[in-house]
């Protein structure tokens, strides 16, 4: 019953019933009450998004699995401190982190949302040292800004760690065939690196970036449900509590996939074990045979791919009603084109010639095949014959001791022959796959370096079929976007969407893309369809606050983003537009509050030290504003915008050299920004180097010819320049291109006092 119950369950949340697989495993706690089967029924309800359950049924249990999945539900419930607690106990301050590489990237995540960044980097690298694969940990040493260069996490290293875990599983393998001890092998979760590659996705450390709740989903393993066997500490964890579910499997043979097994893993005596099993069904039968005559082929026990558990008592029923105990593997030839198997265990592949005389065994992950190989050419009814037959050549056709050894030593040269062709296969698949996350992680680390006309040099580096995925094109929309041309942006983006209908990742730039580029009814149409993919992320609630933004209505915005900010509270960019609208509002203090929230969830969020920047220039704290604009000055350096404000904050603190070197900067920097233009003219223009000053605006009326400030301030110099017919004239162009009602109010009352005396304006 325990058996079926789990079963059940597994293939519940296999096909994604979680509603289904929360009743049937409480049943089974219930009737079958153990640490393991908890950590089952918790993994049901992560799956679920019911972290809070899991949350209670996991607390005070001491297997590593189910630290691991308490910690998980704790992250996801925002207590950070709990969670640490589970994953580094404070008694044991040596203990091995659970489930390896996923674990660490977990704690990384903990220390980096309590501001322990070193902590965080090292935990980082450590997942990526155990598993290289693990792309999420390497997301975040580049948000970290912790990453060099990709090569290091993606070079011959992480090659030969990849390779060397594949030729350990492959020899495990192996071992399991050759070696006559009883092996049982517990079900258990699986390690990011003890995943085959066709089922890498179900693993821990591929989905974890979900599991905070950054975004959506758990993100576990269906088998989540008791240790991985990384060694150490974890192994004997295995094995402290007494289960039903072990005692009972241990006639079964070991799930489809690949994983770390030792022969002298786990020994049980006995019968009930599979290669005992295996040897009943293989050797006893030949004798039997033999005896009567009649010899089949027989190629060996395969487990099945679907990995069904089966018990003791379920295998013997099995075995006792069917005809024969002969256990055929898709043997070639006319009167063996059907497969058998042993206890109900069905096979998905079948083996194929390899010579002309012998039959050889190709190893799988995930499958165990104790097999034996005869002549190919020779039918049963010729080895029957034979067998009556009193010459020397026929007796030694009975299998004496000395051939089978003979017959082992060969069979045990080819495994090892498919081993090494395998072997090249799996180097040359890595290097393939390390090449691609190089191209991508470099891309990707450029990119969180603000170096973005790099990062767009090396994406263009990849295929055609990886650059037109929704990932790639939101990293091309997201760099245009930092390097302000919003145009490229948008066509980057909207291809991303084309690739990629449902992506989600980036829409929340791509709506401030199309909120400074002012399409409101691009942006309205976008917030719509992000809505219909999915309202309860944080992006499409940004979207329609960008909206509202755009209309004016700061208000209704800022409620837009707060609500983002609730439905996911460790997104930067919300806070920082919740920000953005309070400071539209004059409510500084909320402002600053928002900011610095932002900062708390990652420091190197430069828009945030941005628009601490500007609200303190506004409030005339000038100090405070020069040092916020530095702070984010030191994030992105490549910034035209952040160059001008940090000039603006310098020349405030008459620092005015300063304050043109850093100008003629940000000038160089984007020449479309005109901003960093007209700021230099302001300067001059306060330095009383007027002519300077009217040879800067004329450049830049090229450049910003619609821009009313311009011709203002074109109408302060010739008023100075007592040219008050051109000064008249150029106020009279700056109120024709409608500025702001401030703006306005300042261009009628310079034009009202043209023919007063500055001195004298000044005094007034």
């Amino acid at each position: 019953m325990e058996t079926l119950l789990f079963d059940c369950v597994q293939s519940s949340l296999r096909h994604f019933m979680h509603r289904n697989a929360i009743f049937l495993c409480e049943r089974l706690c219930a009737e079958f009450p153990s640490e393991l089967n908890l950590q089952l029924l918790a993994s049901c309800y992560l799956h679920n998004k019911q972290a809070y359950c899991a949350y209670h049924i996991l607390k005070g249990t001491k297997m590593a699995q189910s630290r691991y999945l308490f910690a998980i539900s704790c992250f996801q419930m925002d207590l950070l401190s709990e969670a640490e607690a589970a994953l580094c106990p404070a008694n044991e301050p040596n203990a091995e982190v659970p489930n390896g590489a996923a674990g660490c990237y977990l704690l990384g995540l903990i220390y980096r949302y309590t501001d322990r960044r070193k902590s965080a980097v090292d935990h980082f690298k450590q997942a990526l040292s155990i598993d290289p694969l693990l792309w999420a940990a390497y997301e975040e040493l580049c948000i970290l800004g912790a990453v060099e260069e990709a090569n290091g996490f993606f070079g011959e290293a992480a090659a030969l760690c990849i390779q060397k875990k594949h030729l350990h599983c492959e020899l495990g393998l192996q071992n399991l065939q050759t070696s006559g001890d009883d092996i049982v092998v517990p079900s258990r979760n699986l390690g990011p690196e003890d995943v085959s590659p066709r089922q890498s996705k179900h693993a821990h450390g591929s989905n974890l970036r979900d599991i905070p709740g950054n975004y959506h989903g758990a993100g576990l393993s269906v088998a989540s449900v008791s240790q991985p066997l990384n060694g150490g500490s974890s192994n004997a964890l295995l094995y402290n509590t007494p289960s039903p579910v072990t005692t009972q499997l241990s006639s079964v043979g070991p799930p489809p996939l690949c994983r770390n097994v030792q022969p002298n893993l786990a020994m049980s005596g006995g019968d009930s074990s599979p290669r005992s099993t295996a040897n009943a069904v293989v050797q006893a039968p030949r004798r039997k045979f033999m005896d009567e005559g009649k010899l089949r082929k027989v190629s060996g026990r395969l487990f099945s791919e679907s990995g069904l558990r089966r018990s003791t008592r379920l295998s013997g029923e099995a075995a006792a009603s069917s005809n024969s105990n002969i256990m055929q593997a898709g043997v070639n030839g006319p009167n063996h084109s059907s497969s058998k198997y042993l206890g109900g265990i069905s096979s998905s592949s079948s083996s194929k010639l390899s010579s002309a005389s012998l039959r050889s065994v190709t190893v799988r992950k995930g499958q165990s095949w104790s097999s034996e190989s005869f002549d190919e050419g020779k039918r049963p009814e010729v080895f029957a014959e034979a067998r009556m037959d009193n010459s020397a050549t026929t007796s030694s056709s009975a299998f004496p001791l000395g051939d089978d050894r003979s017959l082992e030593r060969e069979q045990k040269s080819m495994l090892m022959g498919g081993a090494i062709t395998n072997g090249s296969r799996v180097a040359s698949g890595v290097s393939e796959l390390l090449a691609l996350l190089r191209t991508l992680g470099e891309g990707y680390r450029l990119s969180c370096m603000y170096r973005c006309q790099d990062a767009l040099d090396v994406f263009l580096k990849l295929s055609h079929k990886q650059y037109n995925t929704g990932w790639v094109l939101s990293q091309v929309g997201k760099a245009y976007f930092e390097l302000v041309d919003y145009l490229e942006a948008d066509q980057a983006f909207t291809l991303a969407r084309r690739a990629a209908p449902y992506i989600l990742e980036g829409m929340d730039l791509y709506s401030t893309v199309l909120y400074h580029l002012k399409e409101e009814m691009k942006l309205s149409y976008l917030a719509q369809e992000l809505i219909s993919i999915d309202r309860l992320a944080p992006q499409s609630w940004c979207a329609i606050g960008n909206c509202y933004s755009l209309q004016k209505d700061h208000e209704t915005a800022l409620k837009n983003f707060q609500r983002a900010v609730n439905l996911n509270s460790r997104f930067a960019y919300a806070h920082t537009l919740c920000g953005h609208e309070y400071v539209a509002l004059e409510d500084f203090e909320n402002g600053i509050k928002s900011y610095q929230s932002s900062l708390r969830i990652d420091a190197r969020h430069y828009n945030s030290w941005y628009g601490l920047g500007m609200v303190y220039l506004r409030q005339e704290k000038f100090e405070f504003a020069e040092h916020h604009f530095r702070k984010a000055f030191q994030i992105n350096p490549r910034s035209s915008v952040i160059m001008c404000y940090l000039g603006t904050a310098a020349h405030a603190l008459k620092r005015s050299e300063e304050a043109l070197r850093m100008m003629e900067k940000a000038i160089l920097a984007d020449r479309k920004n005109p901003l960093p233009m007209y700021q230099k003219a302001n300067i001059l223009y306060s330095l009383e180097k007027l002519d300077e000053a009217l040879k800067v605006l004329e450049e830049l009326k090229e450049y910003a010819p619609r821009e009313s400030s311009v011709y203002a301030l074109m109408g302060k110099i010739y008023k100075r320049l007592n040219m008050h017919d051109r000064a008249m004239l150029h106020f009279g162009l700056a109120l024709d291109l409608k500025p702001s009602a401030a703006d306005v109010a300042t261009i009628k009352s310079a034009m009202e006092k043209l023919h007063v005396p500055d001195d004298i304006e000044d005094s007034l």
